[in-house]
Formats: C-alpha cells, structure tokens, sequence
C-alpha cells in the first residue's frame, strides 16, 4: 500500500476513533444529566422545606453524583470488557454496590419522614440506580440485566414500602425504575454493539489486507519454485558431472557445461515470462480488482457494459492499464464518492469510461506521468485517451481503440506490447 493509501486508512481509523470517544462521552455524560435533572427537580417543591428533608435530600444528591462519578470511571473498563479487550476487575462493582444501597436508604428515609411528595420520590427513585446499570449493562448479558433490574425495582419498592409508602405512589416505583433499566438498555448497549462491529469490520479489513498479501507472495514464491526448482537441480547435478569428468580429463565435460548453459538461459527467460505474466495487465481481472479496491476505501464503484471478453489480447491489456491507473488516479488525487466505470464494444472500436465525482480539476498532462505513458500504449494500437472534467462536476477518463485494424492486422503480442522507451519506464515504475 502507498503514502496515499495508509493516509486514507489513518483517516478512516481517526474517523473510527472519534466516533468511539464520542459515543464514550455520551454515555459518560447520562448520569450526570438525569442526576443534575431527576435528582435536583425535586428540591424546587416536591422536598418539603425543612431542615431534615433538605438535609436528606442533600445527602442523597451526594451520592448521587459520587455514582456517576463512579460510573465514569468504569465506563473505559466496561467497554473493554464487552469488546473483549480485558476482563472488568469484579471489585470495581463493590463501591457502586455501596452507593446503591446507601441512596435507596436515604431515598426510604426521606419518604419515612414524609419529606418528599409522590412525583418528587418517583423522579428519585427513577434516577437512584441510573448510575450502576450504565455499567452492569456492558458486563452481563441482556437476560441476566433485566433480572437484576427486576431486583433493583423489588429492592426499591421494598424499602420504600417498609418506609411506609402506599398507594398509588408505590404502584408507580415499579414501572418508573424499571423504565430507567430499560432505557439504558436500549441507549447504551446498541451503542457499544455498533462500535465493536465498526472496530471487528477494521480488523477484518486490516486482516484481509495482510492475507491478499501474504496469498499474493505465496503464489509467487510458488511459481518461482516451479519454475527453477527442477531447473537448478538439473544445474546442480550436471555441474557435479562436468566436475567429474573434468577431472578425468574426460572430453564429455564440455558438453555438459554447455548443457549448464542452455538450462540456465532458458530458466533465465521462464523467469522473465514469470514477472511479465504478473506484470501485464488483464482487462476482466484488472475490473474486478479496481472496483474491490474502491469499494474498499469508501468509494461506491459500479462496473457497467462487458467485461473485455472476447477482445483482441493486445486491447485487453491495453485498456487494463488504463483501468488499474485509473483507479490509482482516483485514489491518490481525490476523495470522491462514487466511481463508474463502463466498457462499450461495438463492431468499430471499444470505449472505455471512467468517471468520478471527487477528481482533480485538471488532469497532469506532464511528460512521463500515468496518462503520458497510457496514451503511448494506447497509440501502439491507433487509440486514443482523454481525461478532463466532465458535466455535473464529474473527472472523466476515456479510452478509445479501433477494433478494424487491430483485428485485420497480423500484430503479434510481443509487438503490440513493443512500447517507447518512456512506457517502458512508466510500467518499470
């Protein structure tokens, strides 16, 4: 991969990364709100205005904002823990345990001394365990989280009920707590199962990078053997020979160095076919790979027409050079969104397009650049390449060779690839 392309996998990621601080900011910032409005609403006129109320509900404000802040700090762990990073130390649950039980005490206390009115306590007792549940909803599963919210509403109730609270006050403790464990559920653990699919799909995408590579120098290095493997055996064991026999003083020696010879000049050009072989460039699979390589950097690609079958052998890999500088082009001197590509045959030339929304406003037109060199391939065949902007703020590319003369001209590949010294850098390059 390029400069260019590891820039654009640092920008992805960093897009990436500030969407997971987002959404850690965001969660971080829940209980701090409900507390700050659940929590505070209440001392306006629901908490009668005497001193044993007031301090109660100060001291239940307290611990409130101890449980967020609480809860703040284990919101790194506990998305760790749900991403499958680390494990979240159980001993970090002790004191928000604490705090929990410490508020619902406070919470019966008040509603005992008759120092709070109904809507006040309900608010109350909605936002006392908001704190602990935006961890434990990142640490358990979805079954054993509505278990023990249906705990934390039977604590609740229960203390409450013991503190004296009846009617239809108590009835509605119930169904407020265990809204405020449902809204956690459904706002925070969707969150952190989008991030821990965005983060899987990067690796994957990271992993699936390092296989193309790996399988590429795999078949290579497989190639590679087959071709000089036997070769250098032979090499190896005639030269053994020639040694023997050379030191016989036995004549047979000069053959079977000029045998040596032989083999290894013909192992010398199966290497070179080898390299050329991965070197040029097929139209149908040079397609394929530049609408996989777009669409994997974030650009909607859509191939249209053929898929150069059937083309003479020379205009097939003419045009997939166009194709594969084309998408490089793309890449490197843009940041487009979509990407088409289309293959026109007909009886009097084959045309090919490309377009982008997200190219340059001109196209370089100085000497030994990629279009430089394409327009030197394409002339060996009487094409012809233009690249501009186009309507509509679109960069199109297009690529014209003659079919007539390609097909009634007796032009071996060999020739038709006989490129100026120029293109031949360009392709070295």
């Amino acid at each position: 991969m390029d400069v260019r392309g590891w820039r654009r996998r640092w920008q992805e990621r960093s897009k990436l990364e500030r969407i997971d601080l987002y959404s850690r900011v965001t969660i971080s910032s829940i209980p701090w709100l409900f507390t700050l409005s659940w929590q505070l609403a209440p001392f306006k006129s629901d908490i009668r205005h005497e001193p044993l109320p007031l301090v109660l509900g100060s001291l239940l404000l307290l611990v409130s904002l101890g449980q967020c802040l609480l809860s703040n700090r284990n919101v790194q762990s506990s998305y760790a823990h749900y991403l499958g990073i680390s494990v979240f130390p159980g001993r970090r649950m002790l004191a928000p345990m604490a705090l929990l039980l410490l508020g619902v005490g406070l919470l019966a206390t008040l509603a005992a001394v008759d120092g709070v009115a109904g809507a006040g306590l309900l608010l109350m007792s909605l936002n006392t365990p908001m704190a602990i549940v935006i961890t434990r909803v990142l640490l358990v599963p979805v079954r054993t989280f509505m278990i023990e919210s249906l705990f934390l509403t039977a604590l609740t109730t229960g203390a409450l009920a013991a503190a004296g609270v009846r009617g239809a006050t108590l009835a509605g403790v119930v169904p407020t707590t265990l809204f405020g464990c449902v809204l956690v559920l459904i706002s925070v653990r969707p969150s952190a199962w989008s991030l821990s699919v965005m983060w899987q799909a990067e690796e994957a995408r990271d992993i699936q990078a390092r296989l193309a590579v790996a399988e590429e120098r795999l078949r290579f290095g497989r190639d590679m053997h087959d071709v000089l493997g036997r070769n250098l055996a032979v090499i190896a064991l005639k030269s053994e020979l020639a040694v023997e026999l050379a030191q016989r003083g036995r004549p047979e020696a000069l053959d079977q160095m000029v045998e040596v010879q032989r083999i290894a000049r013909a192992s010398q050009q199966e290497v070179r076919d080898v390299v050329r072989g991965y070197r040029e460039a097929d139209l149908t699979t040079e397609l394929a790979g530049a609408q996989g390589v777009l669409r994997a950097a974030g650009i909607e690609c859509a191939v249209t027409g053929g898929d150069g079958t059937g083309l003479p052998g020379p205009v097939q890999s003419a045009l997939g050079w166009v194709v594969r500088e084309a998408a490089t082009n793309v890449l490197r001197h843009g940041d487009p969104g979509h990407c088409m590509i289309n293959l026109a045959v007909s009886a009097e030339a084959v045309v090919l397009n490309v377009e982008n929304d997200g190219a340059p406003d001109s196209a370089p037109q100085g000497a030994g650049s990629g279009l430089a060199g394409l327009r030197e391939r394409l002339g060996v065949l009487d094409g012809e390449l233009a690249a501009g902007p186009a309507e509509e703020g679109l960069f199109r590319l297009t690529a014209r060779i003659p079919l007539a003369r390609t097909e009634s001209a007796d032009v071996p590949y060999a020739a038709a690839g006989d490129l100026s010294r120029t293109a031949l850098l360009e392709e070295r390059r």
